[in-house]
């Protein structure tokens, strides 16, 4: 080996450790970079030269490559990891919230509000309490139930604000990635490894996976094709793009996330957003529903009772608060077409109800059955609306009993009234056709959302029905007896549970939900923090490691630069005797 060549090998020494120093300096720096990956330079020896048959000599060390210290399997667990975590976290934060909206155990909750109105008519049926006081607290459980709905809805507002925000960020994540992408494809063309645009993109990545589950593919020229579930949302330097959708179906706004450029349903399980997605369904919506049929039926069930309710004097007036439009007061009570009952959420069925009209004067009471045909089978034993009871037919029955009148207001409302000299009132309804009409009904609306008390009762209490007619004879107290037992009554309704028995089951599979999904959160944490350390391991800055690599190299330069000045002496040395 000649002494230039010497003097080559320690050249390379210098430049190797030069690039190993700026190796180990750029890992210094980086320590506490987020999402950055160690990068180690990669030696290996020069090929040496044959001077005969027995003996080679090296040509010195050569810079093979500078490559991230990464575990591409890990790097997908973890991503994995993030999106479990966040969904996690983002489900408790949500029934946490809706656990807090609903408020139960807190002296101010729905099923204290629900005892209460239920006791107040046990008492007032026990003459301790006015009926003033019924429709105050009547009125008090109407509003609880109206603000606690308006909440529940503020809630998925909330939400989807949420999922509209994530969404944006996504499509955004999603462009930079497809950015990096073309960068880093065209920066590795023939020129070694983009470290930094990989560990940006990886960041980028790790980012996005907070928000959706997704499945990472790598690809051979360095680009890296991204799906969420199997439907792909990135493909090399390509995005599809991210965006939500809210559609109005049946009055439920749904929401999905859509590919933008096709609009294909993107099948989002995990992250931020797949947690939001599936707590609106499954959490809030569905406790919006609950709230809503636990209203709906303390509606429907009081008005039933209330309906067929009288007092002394009994009626000479009773007003129904559902509005029939003219086209809807000649279809079924059940025609589906109807506007006016066609959403609902208690129906009429067959069956009837008595009238019982009394002349004041004398003293002299008519009864009159009025039956009710709700069985959607018409004359020919079809199915069909045809021969069903109708308003109209309800309405010109009772308009034709001696005593009576019965008519729509201008509101489309059915009204009866007493003709000078009589009074009358309801009993036994069968049917359940007053109450879902209102006539004579305690509370308005059909769900939590509208639920009030009538009106005119909460200007006059007095018109409040506390009694009934029981086998002919006036019982003074017998509605409300009869309202007091509806606190533990079974209704098919509600899966043969009670109005009470239906919310305690809903605000108890919510308070477990959130037991469960703080339990879930914290594993899940664990599991990335776990996966995490483990990436730390592998790709982390050791700044021990790295200040001992600082010294390997600054060893190696120092006898290279050594190697290069022996050499030369040598060769000046060689120089001088020639």
């Amino acid at each position: 080996m000649s002494l230039t060549a010497a003097m080559l090998i320690g050249r390379s020494a210098l430049t190797a450790s030069q690039l190993g120093i700026q190796v180990s300096g750029n890992n210094i720096a980086n320590v506490g970079t987020p999402g950055y990956n160690r990068q180690v330079a990669y030696l290996e020896p020069v090929g040496g030269a044959t001077y005969d048959v027995s003996s080679r000599s090296g040509r010195g060390v050569n810079v093979r490559d500078v490559r991230r210290q990464i575990d591409e399997a890990l790097q997908n667990r973890l991503f994995n990891g993030v999106a479990d975590e966040s969904a996690a976290s983002q489900q408790l934060q949500t029934l946490s919230s809706l656990e807090s909206t609903l408020g139960e155990l807190s002296g101010n909750d729905f099923t204290t509000q629900l005892q209460s109105f239920f006791s107040v008519w046990s008492e007032r049926a026990n003459l301790s309490k006015s009926s003033s006081v019924v429709v105050q607290q009547a009125t008090k459980i109407a509003e609880f139930l109206r603000r606690t709905r308006n909440d529940i809805a503020a809630l998925r507002n909330q939400i989807d604000k949420q999922l509209a925000s994530g969404a944006n960020q996504a499509n955004e994540l999603l462009g930079s990635i497809s950015k990096l992408n073309l960068q880093i494809a065209n920066s590795e063309a023939g020129q070694g490894v983009a470290n930094s645009l990989r560990d940006q993109r990886d960041q980028a990545v790790n980012e996005l996976s907070k928000l959706a589950d997704l499945t990472v593919i790598d690809q051979p020229n360095g680009t890296v094709n991204i799906l969420i579930g199997s439907t792909p949302v990135i493909l090399a330097g390509e995005t599809r793009g991210l965006k939500l959708e809210l559609v109005d179906n049946n009055g439920t706004l749904e929401a999905s996330l859509k590919t933008t450029d096709n609009g294909e349903t993107l099948p989002v399980q995990s992250g931020t957003l797949g947690a939001l997605l599936s707590d609106r369904k499954a959490s809030v919506d569905q406790a919006a529903a609950a709230l809503d049929s636990v209203a709906s039926q303390l509606i429907f069930q009081v008005n039933k009772l209330h309906s067929t309710g009288t007092n002394k004097d009994g009626l000479t007036a009773a007003i129904g608060s559902l509005a029939f439009a003219t086209a809807d007061r000649t279809l079924s009570l059940t025609d589906p077409t109807s506007n006016a009952t066609n959403k609902l959420p208690f129906k009429a069925t067959s069956g009837g109800f008595y009238v019982t009209v009394k002349e004041n004067s004398t003293g002299t009471t008519q009864t009159v059955r009025i039956n009710v045909d709700l069985d959607g089978v018409n004359n020919l034993g079809l199915p069909g609306y045809t021969n069903d009871t109708t308003p109209e037919n309800i309405r010109a029955a009772l308009a034709s009993i001696p005593g009576l009148s019965a008519t729509f207001d201008a509101e489309g409302k059915m009204q009866v009234n007493a003709q000078t000299g009589f009074s009358f009132s309801f009993s036994d309804d069968t049917s359940g056709a007053l109450a879902v009409m209102g006539v004579n009904g305690f509370f308005t609306g059909s769900s939590a959302s509208d639920i009030n008390v009538r009106a005119d009762l909460q200007a006059d209490p007095s018109k409040l029905q506390v009694g009934r007619m029981v086998d002919g004879k006036f019982v003074e107290n017998a509605t409300a007896l009869e309202l007091a037992k509806l606190q533990s009554k079974t209704l098919n309704d509600l899966q043969n549970r009670s109005i009470l028995g239906a919310w305690t089951d809903t605000v108890q599979g919510v308070g477990v939900a959130t037991s469960a999904a703080k339990t879930a959160a914290g594993a899940a944490s664990a599991v990335r923090e776990s996966l995490d350390a483990q990436r730390s391991a592998v790709s982390g800055v050791s700044l021990d490691e790295e200040s001992l690599n600082l010294l390997n190299y600054q060893r190696q330069y120092q006898a290279g630069a050594r190697l290069i000045d022996v050499s030369n002496q040598l060769l000046q040395t060689l120089m001088q005797l020639v």
